[in-house]
């Protein structure tokens, strides 16, 4: 019998639901991003421009997780000089770093594609964890769920050049942002013997997105034209930002990174059908291909959770 001094960020019903949620939200960013490109007038060129969108969608998004934070008594202490060094660090993983590659690989590849590829950073999560954690533990069954995701990965370049190819600044902008996004899942863990974890989560996403404003405005980034589409999309973002990060952190904070990081599965399929929905990008058949396989591992690799 469950105990009832379990928090439910641990309840097995409420941790499906708070990390299905963030995935949803998380699938839902691709197309918005694109779709807040053109309404902006950002063009692939402007890397200061695509800096100062995402710098001040999570500088925002982090202002209100801290809001929210201190309207409910949480702690703001920060006991030493080195966690607060270690939360520098997580903001530059966890938001400056994995969204300035993010953003790039974005602007040069399709959304559909890209929602695929990043699903690289759930099948390196949960290896990564059975190498740092004890609660992790590497099985046969996450081996092959892993081996299968990856083959899904690996489906994408299959065609000619009409059906989308291997690009450095878009594929491997994405990859090094899914490297930067599982590194940030093992240092939350950290995180958490820190500082209370929504507020670490609001520090991290509102230094991080500082760090990505400032070079932005020194880059001469600018957002060209100002229009309610844009704005919509920018508040959407943000809001999908907080909430996101803040139920994910909180959930990797008390349950094994794996159990959590497996519902990131969803993030790739909401993200490839949105963009073709939204943005009436082709959908070839390998993206299907690439998608089921994807899920396949995700579900081999949950199933054998107790």
């Amino acid at each position: 019998m469950e105990q009832p001094t379990t928090s439910i960020f641990q309840r097995p019903v409420w941790v499906v639901i708070f990390a299905l949620t963030a995935a949803i939200a998380w699938g839902w960013a691709f197309p918005l991003i694109k779709v807040g490109f053109n309404a902006f007038g950002i063009t692939a060129d402007m890397t200061g421009s695509k800096m100062l969108f995402a710098g001040i969608r999570f500088a925002c998004a982090g202002l209100i997780v801290l809001s929210v934070a201190q309207t409910n008594g949480r702690s703001f202490q920060v006991s030493s000089k080195s966690n607060w060094w270690f939360i520098l660090a997580f903001a530059l993983m966890n938001t400056t770093l994995h969204y300035f590659f993010f953003y790039i690989g974005m602007s040069h590849s399709e959304g559909s594609r890209a929602a695929i590829l990043n699903s690289l950073s759930t099948f390196l999560v949960v290896l990564l964890a059975c190498a740092f954690f004890k609660s992790d533990k590497l099985t046969s069954r996450k081996i092959l769920g892993c081996a299968i995701g990856f083959g899904g990965i690996m489906a994408l370049n299959l065609g000619g050049s009409d059906s989308g190819q291997f690009h450095w600044m878009g594929d491997g902008m994405i990859i090094l942002n899914a490297i930067c996004g599982a590194c940030s899942n093992l240092m939350t863990r950290g995180l958490s013997k820190r500082v209370d974890v929504f507020v670490g989560t609001g520090y991290s996403l509102t230094l991080g997105g500082v760090l990505l404003i400032i070079p932005g405005l020194a880059f001469g980034g600018s957002l060209p034209q100002i229009n309610l589409l844009g704005i919509v999309c920018l508040v959407l973002l943000i809001a999908i930002s907080a909430i996101g990060f803040a139920l994910y952190n909180k959930l990797l904070s008390c349950n094994p990174v794996g159990k959590v990081a497996i519902y990131n599965s969803l993030i790739p399929v909401v993200g490839a059908i949105t963009s073709c929905l939204c943005l009436g990008e082709t959908f070839y058949a390998k993206y299907a291909l690439a998608g089921g396989l994807a899920a396949l591992g995700i579900y081999i690799i949950n199933k054998g959770k107790s």
